[in-house]
């Protein structure tokens, strides 16, 4: 399909100019406009690991393609090299993409890439793209804010430059707030632990969401302290994302996205939706979020939902009503101002 005209569309892609773009953090339609035109005129594109073949197809047959992704412990080049790359495809007069997964300033290493680019006197642009936090939660239901959960969201690294995890935990652990944490499936027994001893209580709704947007997802949800014990035990690997915080506790009654495009049994329709569940009530910690459950298009995965789903207990309908008192409480002083 064409790309759509725009009344005031950016310059075409330059030679000699670079363009870090963000591919979004796996679905190829999440790209945006401005990322597929340039990525349509390119005559060098430098891809990542996590970057869809779809989106890296949009270049043209005559386009080079270098591919410089990075695993754990396993760099086809070196940051460096990439950061000469860029250069040296630049000066030779092409117009060159970098192709990043997500957005190239969240843990993506867009910063350093142009600092180098800008040293070098090469012009950069840089497009934006759906930062893997935002829509990997999306994809799997859980939102990052919520009047009744969370009014902050943090993200951070499990894995800082030199291997270290001296993070501050005191931050990371205060209430009320989403935690998102990149690259931290390979320590995520240390990170739940040390969330605890910072004050989050183990009973804590967490997830895994892995290989987030794309028919491979896998989502395994569990409260802190049993979050570790069940990634494990469903052979979760990278690339995933790490959710902490009471909004995790909204999965899967919010959950519509269907890896393998049909619902799973026990899904029921919902406009616009393709797998959610309604009866669950909302905010309810019991059930799927303390024992642990995943969900995805492995075979081994359950499918089904069960426990303490479709039963409103009269915690869940005093909460509820809490909760209904203070949206209203919200709602008048939204009104006064």
């Amino acid at each position: 399909m064409p790309l759509p005209d725009i009344a005031h569309p950016r310059p075409d892609a330059r030679p000699g100019h670079v363009y870090l773009v963000g591919a979004g953090p796996g679905d190829p339609e999440l790209l945006t406009l401005r990322g597929a035109r340039l990525i349509g005129a390119a005559d060098a594109v430098i891809y990542d690991n996590l970057v869809s073949p779809d989106i890296v197809a949009l270049a043209p047959g005559a386009a080079e393609r270098h591919y410089v992704g990075k695993k754990a412990a396993d760099h086809t080049l070196p940051q460096s090299e990439i950061n000469r790359l860029l250069v040296r495809l630049a000066r030779a007069g092409k117009r060159v993409v970098r192709l990043k997964g997500g957005d190239p300033f969240i843990f993506g290493r867009g910063g350093e890439e142009m600092e180098a680019l800008v040293e070098a006197g090469i012009t950069v642009e840089v497009v934006p793209g759906v930062t893997a936090a935002a829509g990997i939660a999306a994809y799997a239901g859980i939102p990052l804010t919520h009047r009744d959960y969370a009014r902050s969201v943090v993200f951070t690294t499990g894995f800082l430059k030199d291997g270290a995890l001296d993070l501050d935990w005191t931050m990371l652990a205060r209430p009320g707030q989403t935690l998102v944490i990149y690259m931290g499936v390979s320590r995520l027994a240390e990170i739940c632990a040390q969330l605890v001893a910072h004050g989050l209580p183990a009973s804590t709704p967490a997830g895994v969401v892995e290989r987030g947007t794309t028919h491979a997802q896998r989502v395994v949800v569990a409260d802190l302290a049993s979050l570790a014990e069940r990634v494990r035990a469903a052979h979760v690997r990278p690339p995933a994302l790490t959710f902490v915080g009471d909004v995790v506790g909204l999965y899967p009654r919010l959950e519509w996205f269907a890896p393998d495009g049909h619902p799973r049994a026990g899904h029921a329709p919902h406009a616009g939706c393709t797998a959610v569940h309604p009866e669950r009530p909302v905010g309810a910690m019991g059930g799927d979020a303390q024992r642990g459950v995943e969900h995805g298009p492995s075979p081994e995965a359950p499918r089904g939902a069960g426990g303490d789903e479709g039963r409103t207990t009269p915690d869940d309908r005093r909460h509820d009503g809490q909760r209904e008192g203070q949206r209203q409480g919200r709602d008048a002083e939204d009104d006064q101002r």
